[in-house]
């Protein structure tokens, strides 16, 4: 079980992540880029990849589900209540990952760090 201050704290612990606006809703950026956004005070999503939103629902479909922009697949959107603490922090680290893989100047700081006391 995760709450939403929890969720916020892990996201904010990343390295240069900042809490923006998004049309009406929190979102979690890194260089300007969303990697994800707060609907709601129970859910979350993430946007990563279509591997790592396939393993985390076979893990855990009560938790997650697919998040889709029209017909194209944008991430996993997160049940807080239902979803595991740590499995989140990764979600959250790939997807913070993912936005910078084409800007970060250094190697990722995030695969064996520990996450806001994750």
């Amino acid at each position: 079980m995760l709450t939403m201050p929890e969720a916020r704290r892990i996201a904010l612990s990343l390295p240069e992540a900042t809490e923006e606006d998004h049309f009406g809703m929190p979102s979690f950026r890194v260089k300007k880029k969303i990697f994800a956004t707060v609907p709601d005070r129970d859910t979350i999503r993430i946007m990563i990849g279509p591997d790592e939103v396939a393993t985390a629902i076979s893990t855990d479909p009560k938790a997650f589900e697919e998040l889709r922009w029209g017909r194209q697949l944008a991430g996993i959107t997160v049940h807080l209540a239902k979803a595991d603490k740590r499995q989140v922090a990764d979600l959250l680290g790939e997807a913070w990952r993912r936005r910078l893989r084409r800007t970060w100047p250094r190697p990722f700081p995030l695969r064996d760090r520990k996450i806001a006391g994750v």
